[in-house]
């Protein structure tokens, strides 16, 4: 994020070889927005359900090494090795009744100050250049779900899949933590089913399996929607696995986070990928 009256000013991010820790802005920006305990538990639990976070994780640890390779060479190994962030409502909150949609910016009694493509990069890793993610929207998507991910939209003229029968078409059946399970056993619970539940040659079954997977992390992290279901309607990029990698993911990400952070400030919350503003 960068102040347009100023340059200075480093990111801070955090990643599973290498935690740092933020050091500031917090405090000053909490005090804008007072919120209950109670509310603060419920959109907590809104976000962590929305960003699938520890699921995903789970899933890429259990990856056969070929396909982690492919995710390399994509260019979604950083972003998938990222270290996964609380979420913190009250910040996220305030900074969504400070953003200005006319000129993309959040208002600050200092200044504006403008997420940019250099956040993205340097936060997520993501790919900032190369072919725009854009495309012909469907009136139906049951064809290319059908074809491509082997599962069923949740309607006719539906463009969602459900999140729970993608989860599990990936060895997931169940992320809920079990009675008397830490969380280390239960990630190692989930990523043992994923890992069982995966093709381990290359071939039909496994190119399958990658879109699935990054159906789940586009659809959940990258373009996340505010309910449950997961949105498929990029997956006619995804049919070319080989293509995959020269799309600008990352300015996907921020243009999505815009478009949500433009939406009514009664609505709690971002549909896009929430680590990006709190970090």
């Amino acid at each position: 994020m960068r102040n347009q009256e100023s340059d200075g000013g480093s990111v801070a991010l955090r990643r599973r070889q290498t935690p740092y820790r933020l050091i500031r802005t917090e405090s000053d920006l909490r005090s804008f927005l007072p919120t209950s305990d109670l509310l603060v538990f419920a959109l907590q639990s809104e976000l962590w359900s929305r960003l699938g976070w520890a699921v995903i994780q789970a899933i890429y640890d259990g990856l056969p090494d070929f396909q982690v390779r492919r995710l390399e060479g994509m260019g979604f190994g950083p972003f998938l090795r990222l270290e996964e962030l609380a979420p913190d409502v009250a910040l996220i909150q305030a900074l969504k009744e400070r953003w200005d949609p006319k000129c993309h910016a959040f208002l600050f009694p200092w200044g504006h100050m403008v997420p940019t493509l250099e956040d993205v990069v340097r936060i997520t890793g993501l790919r900032v250049d190369g072919q725009a993610v854009t495309g012909t929207t469907y009136t139906s998507y049951q064809e290319p779900v059908e074809r491509l991910l082997g599962l069923e939209v949740r309607g006719e003229k539906s463009s969602l899949v459900q999140r729970t029968v993608l989860q599990a078409s990936l060895g997931v059946v169940s992320a809920r933590r079990q009675t008397g399970e830490g969380h280390a056993e239960h990630m190692e619970r989930m990523t043992d089913d994923a890992r069982a539940a995966m093709a381990e040659e290359e071939g039909e079954a496994a190119d399958r399996d990658l879109r699935r997977f990054l159906t789940l992390v586009i659809g959940k992290m990258i373009l996340g929607t505010r309910g449950d279901p997961v949105g498929c309607r990029f997956l006619p990029l995804l049919e070319d696995l080989s293509s995959v990698g020269n799309y600008a993911w990352g300015a996907a990400l921020l243009t999505h986070l815009f478009d949500s952070l433009g939406t009514s400030s009664r609505e709690t919350g971002v549909a896009g990928f929430f680590p990006l503003l709190q970090v």
